[in-house]
C-alpha cells in the first residue's frame, strides 16, 4: 500500500464570531490518494497529484473545531435523498474527468470506512464509514495528510446536494472514481448516518503503515480488525494501480519519474504502475514481473508475493484481470459498509434492476366449470388441451377460439342426437 502523500495544506487560523476557532485549510495544487496509515510513514493507497484550477486554489475549506468540513453540521440520522445521490453521482464524473482526481477520492473513502474496530460494538465508537472524517481532529492525524484537498473537491457537491450525508458522499465519490478509472461496477447501497460532531471522531492509529517491520503481520493486524481476510487484503491492495507518491510528503518514491513528469495533474511523483489513472491488474503483473525500477514497489507491496497466503491470490490477480475485478468489487463493497449505521436500515440502491414478474402457475381448475376436483390426469389432459389451442398459464385464449370450440360441441351433439334416433 503506499504511504500518505501529500502534507497537510497549508493552514491559517483567522478570527470567528462562531464559539471555537475556525480554521481556513488552502489546498496546494497537488493532492495525493489513499494513504491508509497512522505514523510518520502512513500507509498510503494510491496517491495522485492534481491540478487545481485557479478558483479551487482560491476557495478555503474551513474545519472548525467544533463542527468540521462544510458549513452545516449533519444531523443523525439523516438518510439521504436517493434523487439527490443519483445527482451528484453524476456531478462527481465530471469532477473526476476534469481534475484526474480518481485516486484522491478513493482514498477519501477508504479512510473514512477504514477506523472500523469489529470488536467495539457501539456506533459511533466502533468507527467505519460514518463521515467523521470531515473534521479537523481526525484530518489532522497523520494518515490523512492531504485529504483536506478531496474535501475541497467535492465541498461544491455537497453544497449543492445538502440531503446527502459526508458518510454517503465519501463513499459514493470512492466507489464512482474506481468505476470510471476502468474499475469494476461497485454494488453500493447508501443511507450512511453521520456522526454529528468531532467528539465522535476515532483515535489516531486505526490505519496501516507503508513500512512496518513485519508487512504480513501489519497487515493482517488491521485488516483482520475491521472483519476482512487474505483474499480480501490482496484484492484491495489492487487498488495501487491508480496514483503515484511524492517522497517530499511521505517519504516514499521518487520525485519524478518517466511516467510522471507530464502529469497528468502537477508532473511528478512515482507511481506503481505505468497508466496510473487505469484500473486494472498491472499492479500485480509489474510486482511479479520486477523489471521496471521507475515504478515503485513498498514493503507492503512486495509481501503481497512474499508471504504464501497473500501470494496466492497475488498470483492469481496477476493472470485473471476479471477475477481481479470480482474479488476487488466484493472487497469494496465490504469495506464502505464497515461500522455504518443505515437509516432506513436496509439502506438504499441506486441502481436496482426491474425485477420481472414470475408467471402464473398454471392451474388446471382455473379453466374448468363446475364444483367437483378434477382428477391430476383430468387435469393434464386439459391443460394440454388448452395450450394446444394457444393458451397458457399466463395467455387467455382468443375469443374465436371459444366460439368455435362452443359450435364444434353444438354440431356433435346435434348429430349424435339424430343418430341415437336411428
Amino acid at each position: 500500500m503506499t504511504s500518505s502523500l501529500g502534507n497537510t495544506a497549508s493552514s491559517r487560523i483567522s478570527a470567528s464570531s462562531s464559539p471555537g476557532v475556525r480554521l481556513s485549510l488552502h489546498p496546494p495544487s497537488s493532492f495525493s490518494l489513499l494513504s491508509f496509515s497512522s505514523s510518520f510513514k502512513p500507509f498510503a493507497f494510491s496517491p495522485l497529484s492534481s491540478h487545481f484550477s485557479p478558483h479551487q486554489r482560491r476557495s478555503a475549506v474551513n474545519v472548525s473545531s467544533s463542527r468540521g468540513f462544510g458549513t452545516v453540521a449533519s444531523p443523525k440520522c439523516a438518510a439521504s435523498n436517493p434523487d439527490q445521490l443519483k445527482s451528484a453521482r453524476e456531478d462527481l464524473k465530471q469532477l473526476l474527468n476534469s481534475q484526474f482526481c480518481h485516486p484522491i477520492l478513493v482514498r477519501l473513502g477508504w479512510h473514512d470506512a477504514g477506523t472500523y474496530n469489529k470488536n467495539i460494538e457501539e456506533w459511533p465508537q466502533r468507527g467505519g464509514a460514518n463521515g467523521s472524517l470531515r473534521f479537523e481532529v481526525e484530518l489532522k492525524h497523520a494518515a490523512n495528510a492531504g485529504l483536506v484537498n478531496a474535501l475541497s473537491l467535492i465541498q461544491p457537491i455537497k453544497d449543492k446536494y445538502s440531503d446527502v450525508t459526508f458518510a454517503d458522499l465519501f463513499q459514493l465519490a470512492s466507489a464512482t472514481a474506481i468505476e470510471e478509472a476502468g474499475g469494476p461496477k461497485i454494488p453500493m447501497k447508501y443511507g450512511r448516518v453521520d456522526v454529528s460532531g468531532p467528539n465522535e471522531c476515532p483515535e489516531e492509529g486505526r490505519l496501516p503503515d507503508a513500512g512496518p517491520p513485519s508487512p504480513a503481520d501489519h497487515l493482517r493486524e488491521v485488516f483482520y480488525r475491521m472483519g476482512l481476510n487474505d483474499k480480501e487484503i490482496v484484492a484491495l491492495s489492487g487498488a495501487h494501480t491508480l496514483g503515484r507518491s511524492r517522497p517530499e510528503r511521505s517519504g516514499w518514491g521518487k520525485p519524478e519519474t518517466k511516467y510522471t513528469k507530464d502529469g497528468p495533474g502537477t508532473p511528478g511523483g512515482q507511481s506503481w504502475t505505468v497508466q496510473w489513472l487505469k484500473f486494472d491488474n498491472s499492479y500485480f503483473k509489474d510486482i511479479k514481473a520486477k523489471r521496471d525500477e521507475d515504478l515503485l514497489v513498498l514493503p507492503t507491496d512486495a509481501v503481497l508475493f512474499e508471504d504464501p497466503s497473500f501470494k496466492v491470490y497475488a498470483e492469481k490477480y496477476a493472470e485473471d484481470q476479471e477475477t481481479l475485478f470480482k474479488d476487488y468489487a466484493e472487497a469494496h463493497t465490504k469495506l464502505s459498509n464497515l461500522g455504518a449505521k443505515f437509516d432506513p436500515p436496509e439502506g438504499i440502491v441506486l441502481d436496482d434492476t426491474p425485477v420481472q414478474a414470475v408467471p402464473e402457475k398454471f392451474v388446471a381448475a382455473k379453466y374448468s366449470t363446475g364444483k367437483r376436483e378434477l382428477s391430476d390426469s383430468m387435469k393434464q389432459k386439459i391443460r394440454a388441451e388448452y395450450e394446444s389451442f394457444g393458451g397458457g398459464p399466463d395467455k387467455a385464449l382468443p375469443t374465436n377460439y371459444f366460439l368455435n370450440i362452443i359450435i364444434i360441441i353444438g354440431v356433435l351433439a346435434i348429430l349424435t342426437s339424430l343418430l341415437g334416433n336411428y
